[in-house]
């Protein structure tokens, strides 16, 4: 932002707590190889594209009617997907997931009412907190950027929060908590009636082994399970994220959403990708792989990668990382500089993206053996 215009903005009457704020957003930048914002890279295959074209066409044909105001259908098929015995009143859909945790913090939070979240985390929470004049307390984790559940309770039973975010797995760091971590912060914000939200926005590509928060929901009214189409859909372009609560968690977000949140298209084409989960799925099974690539020719140039559950690979050992950024840059490969030292983040795309990736890395260290530090 210009000087001038900065100025402008200074002569409105915003918010004292809005000023000198910068709004969200990673660089977009036309180049051919884009993997800094982890989206899925893979075309939405054609099946699913005919599926979510005749569907947006039937909802064409009523577009002067306003749509399902509480989009029941679409929660119904998000609850299938889901499983784990959910019905349509275990779940709330929304523009992207943001929108959902918008409307988890204008409901629960507010004036004089504080979330807390662990950076390096979400860039997104202290934003939307921001948003809605809540307080963010940002908690702290290892110096490995881990959190173990005594760390997270014992933050929790000290602040007092209303809300806390727990994302996993973490962005940047791509490593999914334990569920030890979800059950202790919990139990330790029992007392102050604490909501737990888990943001699970890459669930889907876990390593084996990793089990959601899913698993927690009976008998914890308190906890919130939010997810996103736009990462394992391929849907990122259609802004529907969504979530897993106890009903009268659903109620309390019909409170504060707008009327006819949910458009008729929106809900047209998430019901349609839905119905392909299958074939989306095969594209994920391929992003896994591309990601378990990354992180083993990654470590092989003497890097340290972050254990991945996400569809994107954190990796540190680097002494100047922004240089090796530009350095990418300039061959049409853009990932992501999110400021932690030593470290750079990377979509796993296609193969082809991929090794394009790997290749132009690989050269930079080559020929720039400074580049590595030696050490996380």
């Amino acid at each position: 932002m210009t000087d001038e215009r900065l100025q402008k903005l200074n002569s409105l009457p915003l918010r004292d707590d809005l000023r000198g704020q910068s709004p969200y957003g990673a660089p977009q930048i036309d180049v051919p190889i884009q993997l800094n914002v982890n989206e899925n890279t893979h075309p939405v295959p054609d099946v699913v594209v005919e599926s979510i074209a005749k569907a947006v066409e039937d909802a064409a044909r009523t577009l002067n009617r306003y749509p399902d105001r509480d989009a029941v259908d679409l929660r119904r098929d998000l609850a299938a997907y889901l499983g784990h015995g959910l019905t349509y009143e275990n779940v709330w859909a929304a523009n992207g997931s943001n929108e959902v945790l918008q409307q988890i913090l204008q409901a629960f939070g507010g004036p004089g009412r504080a979330v807390l979240s662990f950076p390096p985390t979400y860039s997104m929470y202290p934003l939307l907190a921001a948003g809605v004049n809540t307080e963010y307390i940002a908690g702290v984790r290892a110096e490995d950027y881990s959190l173990s559940a005594e760390s997270a309770a014992a933050q929790v039973r000290e602040h007092r929060p209303q809300i806390v975010f727990l994302c996993s797995p973490n962005n940047p760091t791509g490593t999914a908590l334990g569920l030890d971590v979800v059950r202790a912060v919990y139990e330790a914000g029992e007392e102050n009636n604490t909501i737990v939200v888990v943001d699970e926005a890459y669930a889907e590509f876990a390593l084996e082994g990793t089990k959601s928060a899913l698993t927690l929901l009976p008998g914890r009214t308190r906890l919130i399970v939010t997810r996103t189409m736009s990462k394992a859909f391929a849907l990122a372009g259609a802004r529907l994220g969504y979530l897993a609560a106890a009903p009268e968690i659903v109620d309390a977000l019909q409170l504060v959403r707008l009327p006819y949140h949910l458009s008729a298209v929106t809900q047209a084409t998430a019901r349609a990708a839905l119905s392909h989960a299958d074939v989306l799925q095969r594209d994920v099974e391929d992003i896994k792989t591309q990601r378990d690539r990354i992180v083993a020719e990654v470590r092989a140039l003497g890097l340290f990668p972050a254990v991945s559950d996400s569809n994107f690979v954190t990796f540190g050992g680097l002494s100047d990382p922004h240089a090796v950024f530009e350095a990418l840059l300039e061959e049409g490969i853009i990932i992501r500089d999110n400021g932690l030292p030593g470290h750079l983040r990377v979509t796993a795309g296609t193969e082809e993206e991929t090794t394009a990736f790997l290749v132009a890395l690989r050269r930079y260290v080559g020929s720039h053996p400074e580049a590595l530090t030696g050490h996380p």
